[in-house]
């Protein structure tokens, strides 16, 4: 043992650095406060042989008068001195701890998926910014991308995971950034987590919005996931994906052909052509442009098929109620885009009807058979 090796008390707490010796037996050690304790030497052990003199030591050791920052140099300093008050965290930056597990409904095995456009100003739907929402009404998680298209490519705009039976905010986007909705695609893998389940087929659906239904009051509409007005596309439903149809130039072509008719700067409505089959009371709507306007002039695609599908609507509510009631709508047959959009309407909001193909020999391929059950 020599003059600035580090000890350690055997019999009590403590210990320092040798700085000196008193005859045989005791040695002086100096503790952290500066302070020198004579020991016996039997009752101390060496647990650090340092090289260095006691005066280079003493010279580069901070004296206890420091300036107010520096830290104390004693323990009694130390307990004295004020500790700053722990940092808290706002409520929205605390880690989640616990959740809960998602609640599961007795009819929602099967997946049914919505994509959702929320005007945030609804009064000024001409200058409102829009919100997306995916809506999953099932039981089911839903890890999801939401891609746009562009060119031949695509951008990832978001991806997340979709819990069971909630809405899940995507975006909020202004109309400034409507172009780039042009086509939206969204896919889809379904699981469930810490417990068995069905398989379901991942999913990619692709969707073209008619930008212009973003202008129009009438396309957003109430639904039961919303207290806004949305406008609502359906991705998937009870399991199947939903293949959205969209005009093309050739279903422009023939919406916009019609025979010799006189042509005004304002498109006027026919009165419904309504032709009945007295033996079986089956009712017939031929939904055609040329038999339903005057002319289209002024009038885009979508907007003839809108049209279509009103004139669909009324009829349909007109009978809705009336049991085994049958009609024929004619929607020809070219793209089938029109002959689509009916069965999407039967599926969605005429559950109690029935559709199939007309008899050819009587109306042609191009026209549907409803009954009313």
């Amino acid at each position: 043992m020599k003059i600035g090796d580090k000890v350690r008390f055997l019999n009590e707490v403590g210990g320092g650095i040798v700085s000196g010796f008193q005859g045989k037996n005791i040695v002086l050690v100096e503790d952290q406060d500066g302070f020198d304790i004579p020991v016996n030497i039997n009752d101390c052990v060496v647990v650090d042989n340092d090289n260095y003199s006691l005066a280079n030591r003493k010279k580069n050791t901070p004296s206890a008068t420091t300036v107010d920052n520096q830290q104390p140099t004693s323990i009694k300093a130390g307990l004295n001195k004020e500790l700053p008050e722990p940092e808290e965290l706002p409520i929205e930056e605390l880690p989640i701890t616990f959740k809960p597990a998602p609640v599961e409904r007795s009819n929602a095995e099967a997946l049914n998926v919505f994509l959702c456009f929320v005007p945030i100003e609804v009064a000024e739907l001409t200058k409102s910014d829009f919100e997306v929402y995916l809506v999953n009404d099932s039981n089911y998680y839903l890890d999801f991308t939401y891609l746009t298209g562009e060119g031949k490519g695509w951008n990832l705009r978001y991806r997340s995971t979709a819990e069971p039976n909630t809405k899940h905010f995507i975006e909020c986007f202004s109309r400034d950034d409507l172009n780039e909705l042009q086509h939206i695609c969204i896919q889809i893998l379904a699981y469930k987590e810490n417990k068995s389940f069905m398989l379901k087929t991942p999913q990619s659906i692709e969707i073209r919005p008619d930008l212009t239904r973003f202008f129009k009051l009438h396309t957003f509409q109430s639904n039961l996931f919303f207290e806004e007005r949305v406008l609502t596309f359906d991705i998937m439903t009870d399991d199947k994906p939903v293949h959205h149809v969209f005009t093309d130039a050739s279903t422009i072509k023939e919406a916009l052909t019609a025979p010799n008719k006189k042509e005004s700067s304002q498109p006027h409505v026919h009165a419904i052509t309504l032709k009945k089959e007295h033996k079986e009371a089956i009712e017939v709507i031929d939904l055609h442009a040329h038999e339903l306007l005057d002319n289209t002039r002024g009038m885009n695609a979508s907007d003839i098929l809108e049209y279509q599908l009103d004139v669909f609507r009324k009829i349909m509510e007109q009978h809705k109620n009336q049991k085994g009631k049958k009609i024929v709508f004619i929607h020809g047959k070219g793209q089938g885009v029109l002959r689509n959009a009916l069965l999407r309407e039967l599926t969605h909001k005429y559950k109690k009807c029935t559709s199939q193909d007309a008899s050819f020999r009587e109306y042609g391929f191009g026209a549907t058979l409803v009954t009313i059950y």
